[in-house]
C-alpha cells in the first residue's frame, strides 16, 4: 500500500482538510503498513528487528543486505567496505584479533608479517621480491616432511640466486637439509662491535630480502646506525637520534633553546591518535589530531587546527584582533551538545540556522513549520522601535490575546471583502469609548434582529450633539419624546398622543367584520355588521375620548346595538344597508356624534 497523505487544508480551520476520523484512519493504515503483523514479509517489523544493539531478520534463514547507492561505501566504525574491498577509513593498520581461515587462494599484494607458527596446506610459494622478517625455521612450520623439503629448497634456490659467494653463502650444499640457526650463532669479528678496517675502509654488510634477528639482551654502546630499519626493538636508557634525544617517555631537542618539530612528509600532517595533554603553552602553525586533545594550559595555534576526535578545553581564544573559524569539511556540521553562554556583543555574518529557525540578514524565517514566540507566564512579547509596522501579505490569527491594539485603521486588504470581528461563545465586543465617529452614512444590514440594550432606559437620537428624540422605558412601555417633551405614550397596544394629532393624509382605522349576533370590539375604529336575522349586538364601555364607527354592510334582518352605558338612550336599531352611527365615549358613556338612518330607542 502506498503511503496515505493526510489533507490538512490550505489554512487553519478552513474546512477543506480531512475529518478527524478519516485522518486517523489513514494514520492507522500507515502504521499497519510500516509494522504489520508478526512475520508479515511486506513490513519492517518482519524483515528487520533492531533490538539490544543488534540488527536481525524476522524471517528464518533470511539474509541481511546493506547496499550503498552508486560508488558509496559501507562504514562500520573506522572500517570501510567498497565492493569486495575492505579497508580502514583513515588508512591506519587493520588488526584481526582472531584466526583467519580461507578455503580458497589467499593473495597478499603487500608485505606480510607472520608470527611464531605458520600452518601451510600442501605448498608455500614466495613471490619474487618477498621479504621474510626474522628466521624462517622449519621447526615452527606446521607441514609434513615433503612440504618442508619443497619449501626449504624453494627458499634455498631464491637465496642462492640473490646472494653471491663473495657476500654470504647460507646454502645447504649437501643433502636435503637447510641452514638451521636455532642452535647456531653468527659471529662478526671485530671485538665488541663492528669497526672499520684497513685504514679508512668501511665494512659493508648487505643483506637482501633477509632481516637479522637479535635474540636475548643485546647491548649496543656508542654505535652509529645510518638509515637503519628496526622492527619491534626495545631500547633502554637515553637514545640520541641526530638532534633529538628519547629518554624514557620524554622527547627533547639536544641543542639549547632549540625547537622540537613534528613535520609530516609531503602533504602529510602530524596526527595525535591518542589523547593529548598540553600542560604549558602550545604554539603551532598547523595541528591535526585523530583522537581527543586535552589542553590544561594554554595552546596557541597560528595556522589551521584539524581535530578528528574531540578537544577538551575550557577556553578557546584568538590572537589580538584575530578571528576563530570553525569550518566542517564537506557536508559536515558544527554540533553543539550543551548550552551556549555568550557575553558581550556577538556578531555573525551569513545565514544562521538553528533547528527549524533561520536568521538571514534582517529576516527570521522557519525552514519548516510555524514560528512560536512564547514568553514566560504573565510576561510580554515586546517589539521596540518608533513607528514600527508589522507587515504581512496574509496573516491569520487563530488565537490572539491582545490587551492593547494601537492602530488608526483596521481594514481588509482585499477589495469588497468583509471585515469580521467576533468573539468566542457568548462573549461581547466591548467599546470603551463613548463616541463612534463616521464621516458619511452608517448602514446596519443584519439577517436577524438589531437589539439595542440601554441599561439607563433611554436611547437618544441627536443631530450634532443636540437631542431631537428620546426613546424611553416607561414602566416597561415605550415613551417617545420629541426633544425632551413626551409626544407619544404607549401602554401595550394603546398609543396616547400627548399633544395635537394632525393627519395630513387619509386617516384609516382598522375594521371589525361581524356576521350574525355578537360583541362589538373596542380595539378597532370601524365595525361592519352582516345580519342573518334579527341580531342583537353588545358594546362595552370605552375609554374617554375613544371614537367608534358602526355600519350595516349586509341586511339579513334588523340589528339592535345595546351599549353598556348609552347617554342618548338604551339602544340603536339598524334596518337597512348603509345605516351607520359614529359614537364617542365621554363621562356619561357613549354619545352619538353622527348617524345615518338609525333609530335611537328610549
Amino acid at each position: 500500500m502506498a503511503r496515505q497523505n493526510i489533507n490538512i487544508g490550505s489554512s487553519a480551520n478552513d474546512g477543506t482538510g480531512d475529518p478527524l476520523r478519516t485522518a486517523f484512519d489513514k494514520i492507522n493504515d500507515n502504521f499497519v503498513e510500516l509494522y504489520g503483523g508478526d512475520n508479515d514479509i511486506n513490513t519492517l517489523d518482519a524483515n528487520l528487528d533492531v533490538n539490544n544493539f543488534a540488527i536481525t531478520t524476522g524471517k528464518t534463514n533470511g539474509d541481511v543486505t546493506i547496499t550503498p547507492n552508486g560508488t558509496g561505501s559501507i562504514k562500520l566504525g573506522a572500517m570501510k567496505f567498497v565492493g569486495t574491498t575492505m579497508s580502514s577509513d583513515d588508512s591506519t593498520q587493520i588488526t584481526i584479533a582472531e584466526n583467519i581461515q580461507t578455503t580458497g587462494t589467499l593473495n597478499v599484494a603487500g608485505a606480510t608479517t607472520l608470527g611464531s607458527t605458520l600452518s601451510v596446506g600442501t605448498s608455500l610459494a614466495l613471490a619474487t621480491g618477498a621479504t621474510v622478517t626474522g628466521i624462517l625455521d622449519e621447526d615452527n612450520m606446521s607441514t609434513d616432511s615433503a612440504t618442508q623439503l619443497a619449501t626449504q629448497q624453494s627458499i634455498k634456490a631464491y637465496v642462492d640466486s640473490q646472494v653471491t659467494a663473495q657476500d654470504l653463502d647460507l646454502a645447504g650444499d649437501s643433502g636435503t637439509g637447510a641452514v638451521d640457526l636455532d642452535s647456531q650463532s653468527l659471529t662478526i669479528a671485530g671485538g665488541t662491535g663492528l669497526t672499520s678496517v684497513a685504514g679508512s675502509q668501511t665494512v659493508t654488510l648487505n643483506i637482501d630480502a633477509t632481516v637479522a634477528t637479535l635474540t636475548g639482551s643485546q647491548t649496543l654502546t656508542n654505535k652509529v646506525l645510518t638509515n637503519p630499519t628496526i622492527n619491534a626493538a626495545t631500547m633502554t636508557g637515553a637514545v640520541a637520534i641526530d638532534g633529538v634525544t628519547i629518554d624514557d617517555n620524554t622527547i627533547k631537542a639536544n641543542a639549547s633553546n632549540a625547537d622540537l618539530e613534528l613535520d609530516g612528509s609531503g602533504t602529510g600532517v602530524v596526527k595525535v591518535v591518542a589523547n593529548a595533554t598540553v600542560a604549558g603553552t602550545l604554539n603551532t602553525a598547523d595541528v591535526a589530531t585523530t583522537g581527543n586533545t586535552t589542553v590544561s594550559g594554554n595552546s596557541t595555534v597560528a595556522g589551521t587546527m584539524t581535530v578528528q576526535g574531540s578537544i577538551n578545553a575550557d577556553t578557546i581564544v584568538s590572537s589580538s584582533n584575530g578571528d576563530i573559524t570553525i569550518d566542517p569539511a564537506g557536508t559536515g556540521a558544527i554540533v553543539l551538545t550543551g548550552p551556549i553562554t555568550a557575553t558581550g556583543t556577538q556578531t555573525t555574518t551569513g545565514q544562521l540556522n538553528v533547528d527549524n529557525l533561520r536568521l538571514d540578514g534582517n529576516t527570521i524565517s522557519a525552514t519548516t513549520g510555524g514560528i512560536t514566540l512564547t514568553p514566560a507566564n504573565d510576561q510580554n512579547v515586546t517589539i521596540g522601535g518608533t513607528n514600527t509596522k508589522l507587515t504581512a501579505a496574509e496573516a491569520n490569527f487563530t488565537l490572539m490575546e491582545a490587551t492593547t491594539v494601537r492602530t488608526d485603521t483596521l481594514s481588509t486588504d482585499t477589495s469588497n471583502a468583509d471585515l469580521t470581528i467576533g468573539t468566542q461563545g457568548t462573549g461581547n465586543i466591548v467599546l470603551d469609548t463613548e463616541t463612534i465617529a463616521r464621516s458619511g452614512n452608517v448602514s446596519f444590514d443584519v439577517s436577524g434582529y438589531v437589539v439595542i440594550d440601554a441599561g439607563a432606559g433611554d436611547i437618544y437620537l441627536k443631530d450634532d450633539s443636540t437631542n431631537f428624540a428620546i426613546l424611553s422605558n416607561s414602566a416597561g412601555n415605550l415613551e417617545i419624546k420629541s426633544g425632551n417633551t413626551t409626544a407619544l405614550s404607549m401602554t401595550g397596544a394603546n398609543v396616547a398622543a400627548q399633544g395635537d394629532l394632525t393627519v395630513a393624509g387619509a386617516f384609516i382605522g382598522s375594521r371589525q367584520a361581524i356576521s350574525g349576533a355578537g360583541a362589538i370590539n373596542l380595539t378597532t375604529l370601524f365595525t361592519e355588521l352582516t345580519t342573518t336575522g334579527a341580531d342583537a349586538y353588545s358594546l362595552a364601555n370605552g375609554t374617554v375620548g375613544q371614537v367608534k364607527i358602526i355600519t350595516m354592510g349586509v341586511d339579513g334582518g334588523n340589528a339592535t346595538i345595546t351599549p353598556t352605558t348609552f347617554a342618548n338612550g338604551t339602544s340603536i336599531t339598524m334596518d337597512a344597508v348603509h345605516d351607520s352611527v359614529t359614537l364617542i365615549y365621554g363621562a356619561n358613556g357613549w354619545v352619538v356624534l353622527a348617524s345615518q338612518n338609525i333609530t335611537i330607542n328610549a
